[in-house]
């Protein structure tokens, strides 16, 4: 089931001496302070990744506030100048409107968006899900630890050429991290073998990429977007997947409200579960490894599988 890796990758002064070393000074990569390069992270998993890469060199901060929903960011004034004046600011495009909008504005000297290393896809599925309607493509690739690895070493490279100093540092690190991400992908691995085929039913379209990772079909009351109200089409849809597929839980997450998922299981007659998503950060006590274990100790305790995990 295990399968390879996929690699990818300040003011001005005037006067005298100050303005000599000014100009000194800009022919280096960059020039940071004693707090280390100042990055700014969109959302919690490039949040993460930013803190394990780049270590004691650098201060990260995330523009999107603990457990709040990102999909719905509106960043304000501050913010806004923030993003032009962080050495790096490393976001997904597409999936927070705000940010990609102020990113056009402000154009930060050095900007790294994720989604080619992530390798977005449009209806990311298990093998055995119907082909995808649509062509938007899923923001949500965090959820296969691999995709997340590979994003790790871009992160990398980005701040090995803004401080070369600490570029082995931060090769190290990144190495590190996708041997943390190597170990779960392994355990979800194992965990979830004998649930190949299995129908995930979960509130929002989140899971994509983890299905696809470990052949699951996701089946999203909701789409791509939270806060989309399905349709009674889409209800009655759903409810014949759950009967013909015998499933016995349906999934909601942290952010959202569980109303129309619990109702929807109430009608007919099976249990919920909570799986995080992990686009806001809700628990301070656990990081991305810790949840995606919870994670995936529901999936194991909630899916119809062919043998007990």
């Amino acid at each position: 089931m295990t399968r390879p890796l996929p690699r990818a990758r300040g003011a001005a002064l005037a006067g005298g001496a100050l303005l000599a070393l000014t100009l000194t000074a800009a022919c280096t990569p960059t020039d940071t302070d004693d707090d280390g390069v100042e990055v700014l992270a969109s959302f919690y998993p490039l949040e993460y990744v930013a803190e394990r890469v780049g270590g004691d060199h650098v201060a990260v901060a995330n523009l999107t506030p603990p457990a709040a929903e990102p999909h719905d960011l509106e960043l304000s004034p501050a913010q806004v100048r923030q993003i032009g004046s962080s050495d790096l600011v490393v976001y997904l495009s597409g999936m927070q409107p705000s940010t990609d909008e102020a990113i056009a504005a402000r154009d930060p000297e050095n900007v790294l968006d994720t989604a080619e290393a992530a390798g977005l896809e449009a209806g990311p599925n298990g093998s055995a899900a119907p082909a995808p309607e649509g062509s938007a493509l899923d923001p949500h690739f965090w959820l296969d630890p691999t995709r997340l690895a590979t994003v790790g070493h871009q992160v990398a490279e980005e701040l090995s050429a803004i401080d070369p100093d600490h570029a082995d540092d931060y090769a190290a690190n990144a190495q590190a991290l996708e041997d943390d991400l190597v170990v779960l992908d392994e355990e979800y691995a194992t965990g979830l073998a004998a649930c190949a085929g299995a129908t995930l039913v979960v509130s929002h379209a989140a899971f994509g990429y983890l299905a696809e990772r470990y052949d699951l079909v996701q089946v999203g009351i909701s789409g791509i977007d939270p806060e989309a109200e399905p349709s009674p089409a889409r209800l009655r849809e759903v409810r014949g997947v759950v009967e013909d597929a015998g499933v016995k839980t349906l999934f909601f997450e942290v952010l959202v409200s569980p109303k129309v998922t619990q109702t929807l299981a109430d009608d007919l007659g099976v249990g919920t579960d909570m799986l995080d998503p992990l686009e806001g950060h809700t628990d301070e006590e656990a990081d991305y490894l810790e949840t995606m274990r919870a994670n995936l100790d529901a999936l194991r305790q909630g899916l119809v599988c062919e043998a007990a995990g």
